[in-house]
């Protein structure tokens, strides 16, 4: 087998696991991030609560309903409808779908706030990691790929 039908296998792989299950690790950021960084500003400020209270529920919910299909058939977790299963089933990619549009209302409603905003992206040197990250990564995958080729 060809060194480069094995990577774009894997990098198949692990973009359509992405897809499906990249928003858990930023849930749990953006509630870990939550819990640590920004209750420390709301105890320095009066702020209003409506906002975190809206998105930890929200992440919370996302989240809990991601992992709720690894638990045992014996734990009994409100197991959804047979109605809500045939719609899951009938359409594929709405649970991925669902969880991603979570995710981003969350950080829709944590961005409004230029407060917020900043403190969560790091007044943009976050940000810019990120992309920068994002772009070597791809770069290096790039040039892996043509060079396997």
């Amino acid at each position: 087998m060809h060194p480069s039908s094995l990577f774009f296998r894997g990098w198949l792989w692990a973009d359509r696991e992405s897809t499906l299950y990249g928003w858990m690790p930023l849930a749990t950021a953006l509630l870990l991030w939550e819990f640590l960084v920004y209750r420390k500003i709301r105890k320095a400020k009066p702020v209003t609560k409506v906002r975190g209270w809206v998105s930890r529920k929200i992440l919370t919910f996302v989240l809990a309903a991601g992992f709720a299909p690894i638990l045992p058939w014996w734990i009994p977790a409100n197991q959804p409808s047979d109605k809500m299963l045939a719609a899951l089933s009938r359409y594929p990619g709405l649970p991925s779908a669902i969880s991603w549009g979570g995710v981003l209302l969350v950080a829709i409603v944590l961005c409004v706030k230029a407060e917020t905003r900043d403190s969560l992206l790091g007044h943009g040197k976050v940000l810019s990691l990120i992309s920068l990250g994002a772009l070597a990564l791809f770069l290096t995958l790039t040039l892996v790929g043509w060079s396997l080729s």
